[in-house]
């Protein structure tokens, strides 16, 4: 080929979505980023547009890539996508959605639902499909959900899907979902061979309400005419299955082999440890990953990006009035005098469990706590504090996945927005001991969606995953500090005591 050939990456997230273009090296040719919104009905009840905020945003940025790079649509050789996941979205057989999007772990309204199908199916028989009880990121209770309580919806449903097969419909007209997100996320629907099982299928929903299952760097069509006056791409441009957000950044740092892992920051935290085999720990996650062969352990904390958002709009509204009026980041304004206040905020602890938990508590019902609080404390006692937690729950996960046997962690990549706060990662680094790196591109999960996109179309280069790792360039290194880590030993151990010791009480204000 004589002519620069291109692929396109478009990722959609909690609070916004992202965009790539690269060419065949990997070379960022353009970007493009959006914001949206995540709505929050009822206590634990998180929704999203998928007409505005998935589809919406994904005709905007391919549009606006194209517009900047002034690339010809017909030198884009294939598109992915990915998006948060897992949601459930119901549609009919337009692709229209039903209602609004029930989103990922963060969405608890289906505690009833997880309780009644335990009962149904017995706590036994949930640990050997999922190697754990039933939490608030599995599907299929947010289908059962919907069933109990939305009947007209239910009634109308064509089909049951995710935010990544929403949007890979309204390019392609066909209903896919990646194996990885498939498997673990509607589990038990589908057999392991990707094919949906009528019987489990059957107090839920029917086989046919279910997509079907292929790689996530196969192809599930192409560009259809109506999407591509909508997005500007060209007709029958080859369009992946994509995958969730985390999987698809996972990928673009690098977590192709055992021991290779990715923390990221964004609205929470989510973490993917390539491992040998599946490992069963009910505390944790574990899935049959993204790359062939290549098994992983994972962890999700609900809080992270959201919590210093909830910390600038509640405690720190002058810092965003001041941005708004033209003035500096509000999150730079955020953390004047944050380093100066020792490691453990002068004796303050934060449980971030401001919108229940997931792993390894899996508590829905979970509150967040400040414990220490004294006259002498400041906000920026309480922002570091909220920092530090954040880092008390990744170590916290890291600790239980090394406790099994043949798990190994060799790299570390933090990944996502909270990548940004330098001290947040140097926190990170000092309460888990770990080397922490960030890569040189954080643009995220759409890079990943680019580079999945290149191995789909046999590009040069991308003949498979571990050939991806040689475009990956490293960008900051942060080193434990370890007079550091001695100190958040001891606040480590506080944090981990502190929930079973404040759970009952918590429960009890939920419940009011």
């Amino acid at each position: 080929m004589n002519a620069k050939k291109y692929f396109m990456g478009i990722d959609t997230g909690t609070n916004s979505s992202k965009g790539v273009l690269m060419d065949q090296d990997c070379n960022i040719i353009a970007t493009c980023t959006t914001e949206h919104a995540m709505t929050n009905p009822r206590p634990g009840h998180y929704e999203h547009d998928a007409d505005e905020d998935w589809w919406g945003d994904f005709c905007t940025i391919s549009r606006q890539l194209i517009a900047d790079s002034q690339v010809d649509p017909g030198d884009i050789l294939a598109v992915g996508a990915s998006a948060l996941g897992a949601d459930c979205l119901p549609v009919d057989q337009q692709c229209r959605p039903l209602r609004k999007a029930i989103l990922y772990g963060i969405d608890s309204r289906a505690t009833r639902e997880m309780a009644e199908l335990t009962e149904l199916y017995g706590e036994e028989q949930i640990k050997k499909w999922y190697g754990r009880p039933l939490c608030s990121s599995d599907v299929m209770p947010k289908i059962l959900w919907i069933k109990n309580n939305e009947p007209l919806v239910y009634e109308k449903t064509h089909k049951f899907i995710t935010a990544s097969t929403f949007i890979t419909a309204r390019l392609t007209g066909n209903y896919v979902v990646d194996r990885f997100l498939g498997l673990a996320s509607f589990n038990p629907l589908y057999d392991r061979d990707g094919t949906p099982n009528p019987g489990l299928c059957a107090p839920i929903c029917r086989p046919d309400q279910l997509a079907e299952i292929k790689e996530a760097n196969e192809i599930a069509g192409s560009v259809t005419s109506w999407a591509s006056a909508e997005t500007g791409l060209k007709e029958g441009t080859p369009v992946i299955t994509g995958t969730d957000d985390s999987g698809a950044e996972a990928i673009s740092i690098g977590v192709v082999a055992p021991g290779k892992m990715m923390i990221q920051f964004g609205s929470s935290i989510y973490m993917i440890l390539g491992t040998k085999e599946l490992v069963d720990d009910d505390r944790l996650w574990r899935e049959e990953f993204i790359v062939p062969g290549l098994c992983d352990i994972s962890a999700g904390t609900n809080a992270a990006g959201s919590l210093t958002k909830w910390y600038r709009d509640t405690l720190f509204p002058d810092a965003l009035a001041m941005e708004r009026d033209g003035g500096p980041d509000a999150y730079q304004t955020m953390m004047e005098g944050v380093d100066q206040i020792a490691p453990g905020s002068d004796g303050l602890i934060t449980l971030p469990y401001f919108a229940g938990e997931r792993t390894p508590i899996n508590d829905p019902m979970a509150r967040g706590c400040l414990l220490g609080l004294t006259l002498a404390h400041t906000r920026a006692h309480m922002y570091r504090s909220a920092l530090e937690s954040v880092a008390f729950s990744v170590n916290q996960q890291i600790s239980l996945m090394e406790g099994h046997d043949n798990v190994i962690i060799d790299q570390i990549f933090a990944v996502g927005g909270g990548v940004q706060n330098p001290l947040w990662m140097q926190i990170v680094a000092d309460v888990t001991g770990k080397v922490i790196n960030t890569p040189l591109v954080t643009i995220g999960a759409c890079f990943g969606d680019a580079m999945m996109a290149a191995t789909a179309v046999k590009y040069p280069g991308f003949e498979d995953f571990s050939a991806l790792t040689k475009f990956i360039k490293p960008g900051k290194t942060f080193r434990p500090d370890s007079r550091n880590h001695e100190t958040y030993k001891v606040y480590q151990d506080i944090y981990n005591r502190l929930y079973p010791a404040a759970a009952e009480l918590m429960h009890a204000l939920a419940l009011q």
